[in-house]
């Protein structure tokens, strides 16, 4: 079930609840939707992202499973219990986990969130990813990772938009990619070292823009996510 059509997810990254809800208060639900990772659930834990879905926000949980397939698939399924509209588990965790996972979900029907996979996080770098004994380009490991959770059935990934191209090309318009690493075109990278703007990104095929700072760093909350909103109204019209 979702409440909201944008493409924009404000990803939160909060020490203290009352921070949190004073930005989340001056958000609107028809606008965006809202990332809570592993940090604020470790904080404020499941009544927190209860009390947002209450708000009616959509929200990815995004705690990317990651474990042998029955532990993940009763995570999922917790996950789901709570309301949410998107989780997500690591692909790197093998096609019998994600099926695990995406068989969790057939519970809970029209009801039940997005289930999307992680591919190499944008914060990770060729060298990187060559340390981990990957010794293939990270494109490549991006598309093989990608092609493994489609084929167990899963929603889509969690990509770089650099990526989102040809993924899009390769496994369908169905797929969904979920692209964080985005800033606005005068922001600074912070810790992502594969970054676009909101525009760039959907113009190569992403389909949810994950914005942490830019939004929830900004004076104006609301009227940033306006700013965002009228710089990719062209594309969503299309």
């Amino acid at each position: 079930m979702s409440n909201s059509s944008s493409p924009i997810v404000v990803a939160l990254d909060f020490e203290k609840k009352q921070e949190a809800l004073r930005l989340i208060e001056q958000l609107d639900p028809k606008l965006c939707r809202l990332k809570i990772g592993k940090e604020m659930f470790t904080h404020f834990g499941p009544d927190f992202v209860r009390q947002l879905v209450s708000k009616d926000f959509d929200v990815f949980l995004d705690l990317k499973f990651h474990d042998i397939p029955n532990t993940v698939a009763k995570a999922c399924k917790a996950a789901a219990d709570l309301g949410v509209w998107m989780i997500n588990v690591h692909a790197s965790g093998g096609e019998k986990m994600m099926t695990y996972a995406r068989d969790a979900m057939q519970d809970f029907g029209a009801d039940a969130p997005l289930l999307i996979a992680v591919t190499v996080l944008t914060s990770m770098s060729q060298d990187e990813l060559n340390q981990l004994g990957v010794s293939g380009r990270l494109d490549e490991q991006v598309k093989r990772l990608a092609s493994l959770a489609q084929q167990a059935g899963l929603d889509g990934v969690v990509c770089s938009a650099h990526e989102a191209k040809t993924l899009k090309a390769d496994l369908g318009q169905a797929f969904q990619l979920v692209t964080p690493g985005i800033r606005l075109a005068n922001a600074q990278q912070d810790d992502q070292t594969r970054i676009m703007t909101p525009h760039q990104a959907l113009s190569n095929g992403s389909d949810y823009l994950v914005i942490g700072r830019p939004i929830t760093q900004s004076s104006q909350p609301l009227q940033t996510l306006y700013e965002i909103t009228d710089s990719i109204a062209e594309l969503l019209n299309h």
